[in-house]
């Protein structure tokens, strides 16, 4: 069965990631056609990427960076769950990311991201990265407003609006994730 990870983007205190994680998997958990598990990036306490081999060259770095990239083969596809930070990707999200080369090849990918905009400033460029790793980002995307879809910037009330958007969010991410099983295939294959 398609296996999809819910990918909480930021590991700092006080964060709103597990609160809008949860709200995903448990839409996720209503489906039949894909597993779906949480994936919480503060449990990996990943250092900040300093390899002086990198991924793409065959590096593997430490037992935390090898238990995340165990961690990212095992899943056929993501959703992003990411805040935006300065208009940008938050650098916890994009260290992790950067730890993984070939892991991501060939995956599907969902971004649902939040902020002061909605969060529109990480989704872009956390889009450009997975066409650089080969993840196809699935059209569309679920941004969440602080000011809207949060009571006191602080506790997730998503509408239904939202809801409806998530929904199709994961439609397409199952149904990439399974449309590229055999690109993925072919890939191990390959190199077995």
């Amino acid at each position: 069965m398609t296996k999809i990870g819910i990918i909480i983007g930021s590991t700092r205190p006080g964060r709103l990631g597990p609160q809008i994680a949860g709200w995903v998997h448990d839409a996720a958990a209503r489906r039949s056609d894909a597993e779906f598990a949480v994936i919480d990036l503060a449990e990996f306490r990943l250092p900040l990427f300093d390899q002086a081999v990198p991924p793409a060259m065959g590096g593997t770095g430490g037992p935390e960076a090898q238990a995340w990239a165990r961690t990212v083969d095992a899943f056929d596809g993501f959703v992003f769950v990411t805040p935006e930070y300065n208009n940008q990707l938050p650098a916890a999200l994009k260290n992790a990311i950067d730890f993984v080369c070939a892991g991501w090849a060939d995956k599907a990918a969902g971004i649902v991201s939040y902020g002061g905009a909605g969060g529109t400033g990480s989704a872009a460029q956390l889009r450009q990265l997975c066409g650089l790793l080969g993840l196809a980002d699935v059209p569309g995307q679920v941004s969440l407003h602080l000011a809207t879809d949060f009571a006191d910037f602080a506790v997730f009330a998503p509408s239904r609006s939202r809801a409806r958007a998530l929904d199709a969010l994961l439609d397409h991410v199952v149904a990439w994730a399974s449309a590229l099983q055999p690109v993925r295939s072919a890939r191990t294959a390959s190199v077995a």
